[in-house]
C-alpha cells in the first residue's frame, strides 16, 4: 500500500526536476498554494525562493548543495527504481488536485514516462502544464467551457471508446487505441454555445488543451464540495 506523505487540503504544485518556466510556476502556485518538489525539482524550487513542504523521490537528481539548503525533515527517500519520480510523488499526495509543472519537455522518453503515469493514475485529479499545452487524464465524464475554435486533443493511452457533444469531429462510436485511431487536433465546434461534454467507457484517454485553458481544465476536474 502507497503512503500518503502530503495531505493537503488545498491543490498542491508539484513540481520535477524538468523544463520548469518561472512563470508557469508562479501560476501554479497561484491556484495551488501547496509546493511539493519530486526529487531534483527541489533545485528548481530554491533558485525560485521557495522551499518545498516535501521533496520526494530516490533523490538520485538533487545535488548535496540544495539538500544542505533543505530542511532534513522534507525530505522523503523512495529508493524504488522501477518507478518515476512522478509517479512516487504523484501517489504519496492527497489533494483535491496537482498541477504539475517541469514533466514536460527536454527529454521525450520522460515525458512519455510521465504520460503513462498521468493515465495509470487517471483517479486522481492533476493537470500537467507545459509552455503551450495542458494535459490531464480524463474522468469518465467531464464538461469543460472552452473558446469556440479552441483546440482538444485527445489521445488513448489504452483502448477507449467515448461520446462528445460541441466538438467539430464527435467521437461517438470510434474505437480509439495508442496504435490505431486517435483525436490530435480536433476542436470546439464553432457554432458551439455549452460546455463540450466527453464521457468514456474506460479509463486511459488523455485529454492535451492550449496554456490558456489551464482555467478550464482545472474547474473541469475539480471535485463537487
Amino acid at each position: 500500500m502507497d503512503t500518503i506523505i502530503v495531505r493537503s487540503t488545498e491543490a498542491i504544485t508539484l513540481l520535477g526536476g524538468g523544463r520548469a518556466r518561472a512563470e508557469d510556476l508562479s501560476a501554479a502556485l497561484r491556484r495551488a498554494p501547496c509546493l511539493v518538489a519530486a526529487d531534483g525539482g527541489a533545485e528548481s524550487a530554491l533558485k525560485a525562493g521557495h522551499v518545498p513542504r516535501a521533496v520526494i523521490g530516490d533523490m538520485d537528481s538533487l545535488s548535496d548543495a540544495a539538500r544542505r539548503r533543505l530542511p532534513p525533515e522534507t525530505l522523503y527517500r523512495i529508493d524504488e527504481q522501477d518507478s518515476t519520480d512522478f509517479d512516487k510523488s504523484l501517489r504519496s499526495v492527497d489533494a483535491p488536485m496537482v498541477l504539475g509543472i517541469g514533466f514536460l519537455g527536454r527529454r521525450v522518453d520522460h515525458q512519455l514516462a510521465n504520460l503513462n503515469v498521468l493515465a495509470r493514475h487517471h483517479d486522481k485529479p492533476c493537470v500537467l502544464i507545459a509552455r503551450r499545452d495542458v494535459i490531464f487524464a480524463a474522468p469518465r465524464r467531464v464538461a469543460m467551457e472552452l473558446e469556440p475554435g479552441s483546440r482538444v486533443s485527445l489521445f488513448p493511452m489504452a483502448p477507449v471508446r467515448g461520446r462528445s457533444r460541441g466538438l467539430h469531429w464527435p467521437i461517438d462510436g470510434l474505437d480509439m487505441t495508442p496504435g490505431g485511431r486517435v483525436g490530435t487536433s480536433n476542436r470546439v465546434a464553432t457554432g458551439n454555445a455549452g460546455p463540450v461534454e466527453l464521457e468514456f467507457d474506460a479509463p486511459g484517454m488523455l485529454v492535451i488543451l492550449p496554456r490558456a485553458a489551464l482555467d478550464a481544465a482545472i474547474t473541469a476536474l475539480t471535485p463537487a464540495t
